[in-house]
């Protein structure tokens, strides 16, 4: 019990950690800005990692590679924290078990910002934050708007990127499952 609530502990400290590294770099890749406050935090919370790594892997064609790394990173030492009273496991294992968990977490990161989206359209659609929010998703839910038709000036996009995200977390789960 006490080494289910230990990982507990871990893993939810790591996917924090990696979801804030993970969306610095979604970020730079769309070409966000984000609002000071926001920024700030981000920035103090994941320097520490962020910068060392740029020493070693500079941005190369727009994107922060560091953050990226830092949410794998992060990843790897929450797998393996996972895996440590395994009884044995490869190197093989522990990567890809690390990748998968890494597809895990952008896959619900991206569900939690089309949340928020649908939320602040229905709350709110002029709130400071939903800007930023649907600058986030836009990348994803253009392709499936022009696909897609309103229905009575409703948009259903967010429900079919919703359905297709869980399927692909069905997935990348059902691959998780034969290495454990």
């Amino acid at each position: 019990m006490l080494y289910t609530i230990f990982i507990l502990i871990v893993d939810t400290i790591a996917a924090v950690l990696a979801g804030i590294l993970l969306l610095r770099f979604w970020m730079q890749a769309v070409r966000v800005r984000p609002p000071s406050s926001i920024g700030q935090f981000m920035y103090q919370l994941t320097d520490w990692m962020v910068k060392p790594l740029r020493r070693v892997l500079p941005g190369v064609g727009g994107y922060d590679w560091a953050s990226f790394a830092g949410a794998f990173l992060v990843a790897l030492l929450s797998v393996a924290v996972e895996l440590m009273l395994a009884p044995a496991f490869s190197v093989q294992t522990l990567l890809l078990l690390t990748l998968l968990r890494l597809a895990q977490w952008i896959l619900y990161g991206l569900m939690g910002l089309i949340i928020i989206e649908v939320i602040f359209s229905w709350v709110n659609p002029h709130a400071p934050l939903a800007p930023l929010i649907g600058a986030l998703t836009d990348p994803m839910m253009r392709p499936l708007r022009k696909v897609i038709p309103l229905i009575g000036s409703i948009d259903l996009s967010p429900l079919v990127a919703f359905l297709l995200l869980r399927i692909a977390l069905y997935l990348v789960s059902a691959l998780i499952v034969p290495l454990l």
